[in-house]
């Protein structure tokens, strides 16, 4: 295979997977104004449907153009020997293969960041703002911009930097050492993200004591669940969705609950929502999640140390000398129909364990109050209750609102 052979090839992938992409959003958008189904015709009165039409078409006409703007932007990086543009410039910085490294990835992430930018400035000020979810302020979103940046400098470029002088030292065996660093960074974030990096974006304080923090213990002691540490965090200073959720693992574990999540639900719902949390944990998903997560990283790696070093790899990117970094990049989306199953996967066993948590709180707690949180979190956050089949399939990790609810009244 020459050069050229594997250039197109490598386009071929980003354009298939982006038609791909394309069709799957136009089925998904022709069910916009499908009539609701039975069990989820009251979650919406007239006019809010109305307003969630409103949205998901919005939204819709809106991740077209950007994802177009995307794909143009790669190709014409392609075709005009961007690569060989950036890894010329950072070759010029300095001999050191994780310094030239460190620079290339980091001006394609930043030019990257910088020129989508304007489009996630227009969804959270314009889209976000017009259906009445935005809370931000221009302040918190450059703040929250320039904190991803440096976060992404310090702990991106610590592991970039790792993983290259691994290569550098053990050869293909690289992998192995890599492995076992990522597995031990994700393990460490598992059991301390709560603690170490949420503070630096969002300010959490303990659940006051009244009425659901004693109905949350109530719940916690009947099913045997040890949790001292329950948390409200500050979403409303961005938008006005709910969420929440488990985190850490032993002494570090902890639930979390958005501010919004207490303001829309009741006492009863609230808890709810924390027992299918809690029956993640029962079910030992979480773990499962954990370890997939890590064992698809190994073998990722395994593959990527087989093609790291092919001189036919940096050259089809227009690179004449083979290097970690070209090799990264071409590799990455060769292997693009490899991560698109196993997300397929991923997708249908996450799906399999929400059925599973809600199966949990409907046996320890009852599925009235499920449901009825369930259709409110959806009412406020204008869902769409009419996806395709197909796109649900390839994106959901929940099953749908009517999926759950039927599931509940078996």
């Amino acid at each position: 295979m020459t050069p050229t052979t594997l250039f197109y090839i490598i386009i071929a992938t980003i354009i298939i997977n982006f038609i791909i992409d394309k069709i799957i959003d136009n089925l998904n958008a022709k069910h916009f104004d499908d009539i609701l189904p039975n069990e989820v015709a009251d979650v919406y009165e007239k006019e809010a449907y109305i307003k969630s039409q409103n949205y998901k078409k919005e939204n819709f006409r809106f991740n077209s153009l950007t994802s177009l703007f995307s794909i143009t932007l790669t190709l014409l990086f392609f075709f005009f020997d961007g690569f060989r543009l950036v890894d010329n410039y950072a070759r010029s910085i300095s001999d050191n293969p994780i310094v030239i490294a460190l620079v290339f990835f980091g001006i394609i992430m930043l030019a990257s960041d910088i020129l989508t930018t304007p489009f996630a400035y227009y969804k959270t000020f314009v889209i976000e703002e017009k259906f009445g979810f935005n809370k931000s302020t221009k302040k918190l979103f450059w703040l929250d911009k320039v904190k991803g940046w440096l976060m992404s400098i310090i702990i991106g470029g610590l592991l970039l930097s790792l993983i290259i002088w691994f290569y550098q030292t053990s050869g293909k065996n690289f992998w192995i050492y890599a492995w076992a660093l990522v597995a031990a960074f994700t393990l460490f974030m598992n059991m301390f993200y709560s603690t170490l990096i949420v503070p630096l974006f969002n300010k959490q304080t303990p659940l006051e004591d009244g009425e659901l923090k004693s109905a949350i213990e109530k719940f916690a002691q009947k099913v045997g669940f040890k949790l001292d540490k329950v948390f409200v965090i500050d979403g409303s200073k961005r938008s006005t969705k709910a969420n929440a959720y488990f985190a850490g693992f032993g002494k570090t574990k902890r639930i979390v609950l958005y501010d919004t999540l207490i303001n829309d639900l009741s006492t009863d719902e609230i808890v709810a929502v924390l027992a299918h949390e809690v029956g993640h944990y029962k079910r030992k998903h979480i773990i499962f999640n954990l370890v997939s997560s890590i064992a698809l990283t190994g073998l990722t790696l395994y593959i990527l140390s087989l093609f790291i070093d092919s001189e036919l790899l940096s050259q089809a990117l227009g690179v004449s000398t083979p290097s970690f970094h070209i090799g990264m990049i071409a590799f990455g989306i060769l292997y693009t129909p490899i991560s698109e199953v196993t997300s397929l996967f991923m997708n249908y066993v996450s799906r399999k364990f929400e059925y599973q948590a809600d199966n949990y709180a409907k046996e320890y707690f009852g599925a009235e109050p499920l449901i009825s949180s369930l259709k409110k979190l959806s009412k406020n956050s204008l869902s769409n209750l009419t996806p395709h089949k197909t796109y649900v399939f390839m994106h959901y990790s929940h099953p749908t609102l009517k999926e759950r609810i039927v599931n509940l009244r078996k």
